[in-house]
């Protein structure tokens, strides 16, 4: 029973896909003018190359902004709560809190945090 139900959502998902797919590309408007791929930033033609290859270390900066960010919102969220949770809560948000603090430890000892 339950795997006829699954096989008929999966299947009338996919369908639905497709569907959408199919009405956007015969609806939507083409052009092919060869000015669209060229790259464009702020109406001023680019001089050179368009493509650039970035350090990683921005994207690892990027991502460890994104884990404090993640964990401002669960401490605000917790904050709100907390003498309900009791001790339990308690000693949830402290472990949360020593992952956090030793991802920041070793990112701080890889030297991910230093900006060259």
């Amino acid at each position: 029973m339950y795997f006829t139900l699954l096989v008929v959502v999966i299947l009338t998902a996919i369908a639905l896909v497709a569907v959408a797919l199919g009405i956007a590309r015969a609806v939507s408007p083409r052009s092919y003018n060869p000015q669209k791929g060229e790259a464009y930033e702020c109406g001023i033609p680019t001089r050179g190359r368009s493509w650039r290859q970035f350090k990683v270390g921005y994207y690892l900066f990027a991502i460890l902004f994104l884990m404090f960010d993640v964990e401002t919102v669960f401490l605000f969220s917790w904050a709100v709560v907390v003498q309900e949770l009791g001790v339990y809560g308690l000693v949830s948000i402290l472990f949360f809190l020593v992952v956090l603090i030793l991802g920041l430890a070793y990112a701080w000892r890889k030297g991910a945090l230093e900006w060259k």
